[in-house]
């Protein structure tokens, strides 16, 4: 004789488990519908900022320019809800508070700069898990803090914020 129950509720928990896979797997696919963050157009380069040092600009481009710049390189999760989502807030975020491809508008001062980077603020931890030739070691940081000074002082932006 069997020790296990014949009757339908004598597992009731995996029942229960496959409608929160089903209800789980149906909110990702419903989600998909939603178009926020599927648009990977990025608005035009209005004035580039130049640096002198090709290091610096390789930096910038690697560990910035996603979300500091007009030039965003979407990755795959990009089109993927919630992932596009978070993308679409971080770069227009990251834009709206310094945008490389906009250096003919107000920008903030350099120290703040120098100060994010420094700090490891700066590329953004979400950013750099996922894009781990980001990362800045300390050598990296004073070459990128050394460029971002001498732009400031050689081709200033239009403003400080």
């Amino acid at each position: 004789m069997s020790t296990e129950s014949s009757s339908p509720s004598g597992r009731p928990w995996k029942r229960y488990l496959l409608y929160l896979i089903g209800a789980g797997v149906a909110s990702v696919l419903l989600i998909q519908l939603v178009p926020y963050g599927h648009s990977h157009t990025n608005p035009p380069v209005a004035q580039a900022a130049v640096f002198k040092d090709p290091r610096v600009a390789e930096m910038v481009a690697t560990s910035c320019g996603d979300c500091h710049s007009n030039l965003t390189k979407y990755p795959w999760y990009s089109n993927v809800a919630p992932g596009s989502w978070l993308l679409a807030n971080h770069i227009g975020e990251g834009r709206s508070k310094l945008n490389f491809s906009e250096w003919n508008k107000p920008q903030p001062p350099v120290e703040d700069l120098a100060e994010q980077i420094n700090s490891g603020e700066m590329p953004g931890w979400q950013y750099t898990l996922m894009h781990s030739s980001a990362k800045l070691s300390n050598a990296d940081k004073k070459v990128l803090i050394a460029g971002l000074v001498q732009m400031y002082r050689d081709t200033p932006p239009a403003g400080i914020k």
